[in-house]
């Protein structure tokens, strides 16, 4: 199992009322983040795409930022976690060119996740007069078989739907390397797993909540890609998943880090805006917040293996819970809210004492599909 990092631009409440310069604090230290997770081993970082997400996100220009990063790392794969292609909120030619581009200045690093946007509040501020959700998987579906085509083809055709058309042009530039970065589909629920699987797609799995969630979300997935009809050159046979992380010294420090981070408002913004996300029962309508975390209930969500927490071997034990239930990326959501020294040990002891016990392959899974 290979284990990455996953960065949205959080901006708090909490934190914009003490620091006028919260968002621009925010966003830089997202990319320390990233460069300390390269060094660190992690083998991929992902940036979110989000629009008017307040607090939630503030990560919207995710191209500007993973092009930064792409100069300022070294081996860590660099993910567009997501890409939205739908062409109301961009263009799919315009999409193609910054994909090849970011993989050129990454030196072949680029992952290309795409997806359909996870709540209404966002995407149908781009689709004025619709109401209804179920439209983005039409036009995702109309859109994302003419990626290859653009990338691999001397001269795209040119397209013409029901959603968007393109005449005849040569896309510019082509990518790096052999075929064409890897692809991946953002699952927001367990459903979308086997679609992605068809069409050939590894998937970014932001809906399990938990372990004992995986096994069968994954059998569906690993079962439905054995007869998959790529969309792109190769399969990308991958199934990343997210899940919350603190490390410490003790498990005593790691609890009490959870306790003072304000999770349970992440947690409650997350069901605010992604509507289409299965809500577990209890989860309190916005603006009424779930309750603030205690060490008890800490305590419960670890031992649920509803967040991963503890000292380097408690983590460990966690981490390959994870990999025996078949996921072949972990990847860890931050920041989470935690102060941002607290950020970097968790990513130092993760990379220094967990990482080397479980991914003893230099090479990353993609690369090696990518070039066979």
């Amino acid at each position: 199992m290979e284990f990455g990092i996953f960065v949205q631009g959080y901006v708090p409440s909490s934190r914009s009322r003490t620091d006028p310069e919260a968002e621009h604090h925010a966003l830089l230290e997202e990319t320390e983040y990233v460069i300390e997770a390269d060094r660190s081993g992690f083998k991929y970082a992902w940036a979110s795409e989000h629009h008017f997400l307040d607090e939630y996100s503030h990560l919207s220009a995710n191209d500007v930022f993973l092009g930064y990063l792409a100069h300022a790392t070294e081996r860590i794969h660099l993910g567009s976690g997501i890409f939205n292609p739908l062409p109301q909120v961009n263009h799919p030619a315009k999409v193609a060119e910054k994909a090849a581009m970011l993989d050129h200045l990454s030196g072949g690093r680029f992952e290309f996740g795409t997806g359909r946007g996870a709540g209404s509040h966002e995407i149908l501020g781009f689709l004025p007069g619709v109401t209804d959700m179920d439209l983005t998987k039409e036009i995702w579906e109309e859109t994302i078989a003419e990626f290859p085509r653009m990338w691999l083809q001397d001269e795209y055709p040119g397209f013409r739907g029901k959603h968007w058309s393109l005449p005849p042009r040569k896309i510019l530039p082509k990518p790096y390397g052999p075929a064409h970065p890897a692809m991946w589909y953002a699952a927001g629920s367990p459903s979308s797993y086997a679609m992605a699987a068809r069409k050939g797609l590894g998937v970014l799995g932001f809906s399990v909540q938990k372990v004992s969630d995986m096994e069968w979300v994954v059998d569906s997935y690993k079962t439905a890609i054995k007869d998959a009809k790529a969309v792109g050159a190769f399969v990308n046979d991958n199934v990343m998943v997210t899940s919350t992380a603190i490390c410490a010294e003790t498990h005593e420090e790691a609890v009490a880090t959870a306790v003072s981070g304000g999770l349970h408002y992440l947690q409650s913004l997350l069901f605010r805006y992604h509507d289409t996300f299965p809500r577990p029962e209890g989860i309190p309508q916005w603006p009424e917040l779930l309750p603030e975390y205690t060490e008890e209930i800490i305590e419960l969500l670890i031992a649920e293996e509803l967040m991963i927490c503890g000292d380097p071997d408690e983590v460990l034990r966690q981490c390959k819970r994870w990999e025996q239930a078949g996921a072949d990326q972990l990847s860890f959501g931050l920041p989470i809210g935690v102060p941002r020294e607290d950020t970097l040990r968790t990513i130092r002891l993760i990379g220094e004492r967990v990482i080397p016990k479980i991914d003893t392959d230099p090479v990353h899974r993609t690369t090696r599909m990518r070039a066979g």
